[in-house]
């Protein structure tokens, strides 16, 4: 019964978003909620609710914190040559922003953290995007997937997890898998590539000066930061040279509140040119400091946002305008986790995700004992997209590993094995970064989850397969 309930609840959750019938927030409470009163546990559902935030509070502060930290490094212009650059490089050709988004989407991956690479990734590409009408859903999945590939590093936390549950080397694990790893990341890079073609088509390719034109008979150019002439917004196209006086807040309020391009804007209020070197070692000292585990990330990303603040906006209007511009991210992806952490909390606490796995392993057939590896490598794929990393890894890698055992399977195969579903995952309701993605791309996720699923299981399928034929499961 719970196995059913379970699958249900699943199903009606991804249906409902998809359809855009409820909001995600509102379906992963309501939905969980809902199915914990069907179990006959509706008692204690404060109790699984409570659990699961409670699992998931140290995750919402770093992505607060995160968003904050890095939105203020894009307002003081800390990532404007990385979009000049890629700009350049691209030349306003929709097919090189496609590939050029999955290439800095794995480049930025080495950190191991999917939330900082896609705050990275969305603020370097999504004036590109925007700037030529393509489809954002394109790069919020290149995006996900290249990250998927690359989450899948010793530090990312899947491997690791693998290679302690099952007592493993990380190393024994990883290093004969990069063959594998290397041609799923070679097939997002011609998914790219052939996406990037499709948008092409549709778009056609525009010169960067016809792209600037473009945007100025469509009244998208940048509001201005001067002293109050702008474009856009019935303002007049023609800027003045004069900064004007007042704070950064009160000249930050004549440009737009959403404006797209903010981050390319070269005289915007905000920009720190004389603070670019500490900006830039602050960043690297973070992202070194996350990777060496000196300090929880959470805290890493609360002091970093504070001193980020604290030098580049010393003056409090200044900070409070630049908390204020950031908000609506803050709060869409913080409730996004909280909300999921109702989803998760009956999930796991009613025992239903307990059953769901359970019913799977048990209609494995006999005769696939011998190829456990290479069940165990499909069943990740719908595995760890309804479960988190920790419960797949934690809980039913290892009752999938015991009967490999018992049928001559090593346990490193099936830890490998385990690895090639992690572009589908990062997509996963389950995995607060994805709501960074999507929040910061202004895009559904119900359109994300709709594009990116089919080739995100493709791209796992084809990881499993090089595994297959490299011998490595």
């Amino acid at each position: 019964m719970l196995t059913l309930l379970g699958f249900a609840m699943i199903a009606t959750f991804l249906v409902l978003i998809m359809l855009k019938k409820m909001s995600p927030i509102a379906a992963l409470v309501l939905i969980p909620a809902l199915f914990c009163v069907f179990v006959g546990k509706g008692a204690k559902l404060g109790d699984y609710v409570l659990d699961g935030v409670t699992d998931l509070a140290p995750t919402a502060a770093m992505l607060m914190f995160a968003i904050v930290y890095f939105g203020v490094m894009i307002d003081v212009g800390l990532f404007d040559p990385v979009v000049r650059g890629i700009l350049k490089f691209c030349r306003a050709d929709p097919l090189r922003i496609v590939v050029g988004t999955a290439l800095l989407a794995a480049i930025v991956s080495l950190d191991g953290d999917g939330s900082t690479t896609f705050m990275i990734t969305v603020s370097a590409m999504y004036p590109l995007y925007k700037r030529l009408k393509m489809s954002l859903v394109v790069m919020t999945g290149v995006a996900a997937m290249a990250n998927g590939v690359m989450n899948t590093l010793p530090w990312g936390g899947p491997t690791a997890r693998a290679a302690t549950a099952l007592k493993l080397d990380a190393s024994d694990i990883f290093v004969p898998m990069i063959p594998a790893l290397a041609s799923g990341l070679l097939f997002v890079l011609a998914l790219a590539y052939v996406l990037g073609r499709r948008e092409r088509k549709r778009l056609g390719v525009l010169t960067l000066d016809e792209a600037l034109v473009e945007e100025k008979e469509t009244e998208t150019v940048l509001v201005g930061a001067g002293a109050g002439a702008g474009a856009g917004r019935g303002k007049s196209p023609a800027r003045t040279g004069g900064s004007g006086g007042g704070t950064d807040a009160d000249r930050a309020d004549e440009e737009t509140d959403d404006e797209d391009f903010r981050g390319l804007d070269p005289n915007r209020a905000t920009l720190r040119p004389k603070l670019y070197w500490f900006n830039a070692l602050l960043t690297v000292a973070l992202l070194t400091s996350m990777i060496m585990e000196w300090l929880p990330i959470p805290v890493l990303f609360l002091l970093g946002a504070a001193t980020a603040l604290t030098v580049n906006f010393p003056h409090m209007p200044d900070q409070k305008a630049r908390i204020a511009a950031h908000a609506e991210n803050v709060l869409n992806v913080s409730g996004m986790v909280f909300a999921a952490a109702v989803f998760t909390g009956v999930l796991q606490g009613t025992g239903m995700v307990d059953h769901m796995a359970k019913w799977l392993v048990d209609n494995i057939p006999d005769g696939m004992g011998p190829h456990m590896a290479l069940v165990t490598g499909v069943l990740s794929i719908p595995l760890t997209y309804f479960m988190s990393n920790d419960g797949f890894y934690f809980g039913i890698l290892p009752v999938l590993a015991e009967a490999g055992h018992a049928h001559g399977v090593s346990s490193l195969e099936i830890a490998r094995a385990s690895l090639i579903a992690q572009p589908l995952h990062m997509s996963s309701p389950l995995v607060p970064a994805v709501y960074v993605l999507v929040g910061m791309a202004k895009v559904e996720f119900g359109d994300h989850t709709r594009f990116v699923v089919k080739w995100a299981v493709l791209t796992s399928l084809v990881i499993l397969g090089a595994g297959i034929l490299f011998g490595i499961v």
